[in-house]
């Protein structure tokens, strides 16, 4: 993440709580489009995009950090990003802001969080008078994608 130089922050609103991802692995931010269910997906997978002729995963982010998923509302949007060489789309309620992150303003999650085994959340970051935004990890978030498709398939076996 290069924490020593800061960091570029997307901040993504959902469940009104705002959150960020690298943009470093954001490739654009799209409007909502009909997302086309997969059948038998895992919980977290709600479909595909067709994104300018190629088909893209799509994630409901609410439903992966809270398990319940997203409303619809107008300002919905998709992050297109990369993550491990996977191109997939996160919905999010809203695409907020882009951040320029100073080192010092980013601090490792609590340790009760990661010991409790919620370890999506890569950093915490500071801003003056207004809450802090929770960093995400995609790679972590992309592994809790991986083990619910393998609870899935073990449950239809």
């Amino acid at each position: 993440m290069g924490r020593e130089n800061g960091v570029e922050v997307a901040c993504v609103e959902v469940r009104g709580r705002v959150y960020g991802l690298e943009v470093a692995h954001i490739r654009e931010i799209v409007r909502a489009q009909e997302v086309t269910p997969l059948p038998r997906a895992p919980v977290l997978i709600e479909g595909v995009i067709d994104l300018r002729g190629r088909v893209v995963p799509v994630i409901d982010l609410c439903r992966a950090l809270h398990g319940a998923p997203a409303p619809d509302v107008r300002s919905t949007r998709i992050a297109v990003v990369e993550v491990e060489g996977l191109v997939l789309g996160l919905r999010v309620e809203a695409a907020v802001d882009v951040l320029s992150v100073a080192a010092a303003a980013v601090e490792e999650p609590p340790a009760l969080a990661t010991q409790a085994g919620y370890d999506a959340v890569r950093a915490v970051i500071r801003r003056a008078d207004e809450p802090p935004v929770l960093l995400l990890s995609l790679e972590r978030l992309l592994e809790d994608v991986y083990r619910s498709a393998r609870a899935a398939e073990e449950a239809q076996s």
